[in-house]
């Protein structure tokens, strides 16, 4: 399988990241131990999670996934198979987002102790937090990689401008570095990621790990109206923002593409996400163990040109 770097670190990852937010939460623990286990049997190592997860679930503190995840690599004592990236800066209690020194250096330590590990791959900095000054963040992350509790750091959900702020501090300030940025990116959503960011991950060889690479489901075909939407939470909340005239535009053009391959449209959409020269891994899940191999198999689909170019333009937006 095709391995790709994270920034300018020596961690190779494959080009599909498993997406730990359903652990715990749509997928229990005896399901999620045999995800994870189809996960490694396949040759996958990549899995990306946050202390938050699964919070927003009725009775849940944060922490699930984590929790679960450190289960599994103890039961199979497997840690060192495994590319491992959490996430810090999420509300855990506190009512806001916050990346204060303080709280990272408690926070790192309880995700230590629910993932059961003496370190992290990839700890990232889940949300901005612009109350707290760059180099303060980036401080407290070179503490932690001097410890030996963090291999490398990078951020999600940051604009433009605070990502190429974050980057200049480092620089200026000799300080550890995002070496990977967390962005939103699929099919639909591509204006966001490609108008500012992109030049700035590109430009500055930053690992680019991109997240709702499905769309929180739309891309795989199953929510083609109204109706098919209210089968799931997760499909009533997508539906004013995908079912329109243009969502059907690419749904057609994943249908016309996924069925020349023999293949099904959630593959296709994950391939047109990796195949984009700037990303690095696409982040997906599954909950089922049914859904898995399918996920799986995006990885070593190879597209056209001429087919992205057919998916390009039934996602081409208007600014």
């Amino acid at each position: 399988m095709e391995l790709r770097r994270l920034g300018r670190s020596d961690i190779l990852v494959p080009p599909l990241c498993f997406g730990g937010n359903v652990f715990g939460w749509t997928a229990d623990e005896t399901t999620s131990f045999r995800l994870l286990d189809g996960l490694v049997e396949a040759g996958f190592s990549f899995i990306d999670t946050a202390d938050v997860y699964s919070r927003w679930a009725d009775g849940h503190a944060g922490g699930e996934s984590e929790t679960i995840i450190g289960n599994w690599m103890k039961a199979r004592g497997n840690r060192a198979k495994i590319v491992l990236a959490t996430k810090v800066g999420g509300d855990m209690g506190l009512g806001k987002r916050c990346l204060k020194p303080d709280y990272i250096r408690s926070a790192v330590e309880a995700s230590l102790k629910r993932l059961q590990t003496d370190y992290i791959d990839l700890y990232q900095s889940h949300w901005d937090d612009p109350e707290t000054p760059f180099e303060d963040v980036l401080d407290i992350y070179e503490e932690l990689i001097k410890a030996g509790k963090v291999r490398l750091i990078g951020a999600s959900n940051l604009s433009p401008a605070r990502l190429f702020e974050a980057l200049a501090v480092a620089t200026r300030e000799k300080l550890p570095r995002y070496e990977t940025f967390q962005p939103e990116y699929n099919l639909y959503d591509r204006a966001g990621y490609e108008n500012e960011l992109e030049p700035i991950c590109s430009g500055n060889g930053l690992g680019v790990i991109t997240y709702f690479s499905l769309a929180a489901g739309f891309l795989t075909g199953k929510y083609r109206s109204a109706a098919d939407a209210q089968k799931s939470v997760r499909g009533r909340a997508a539906v004013d923002k995908y079912l329109n005239d243009r969502g059907r535009r690419i749904l057609a053009a994943l249908d016309q593409v996924s069925a020349a391959h023999g293949v099904s449209p959630s593959q296709v959409a994950l391939a047109w996400v990796m195949a984009r020269p700037s990303v690095t891994s696409a982040i997906a899940s599954a909950s089922k163990v049914e859904q898995l191999g399918d996920l799986l198999a995006s990885a070593e689909l190879r597209l056209t040109n001429s087919e992205i170019s057919r998916l390009d333009a039934a996602s081409a937006w208007k600014e």
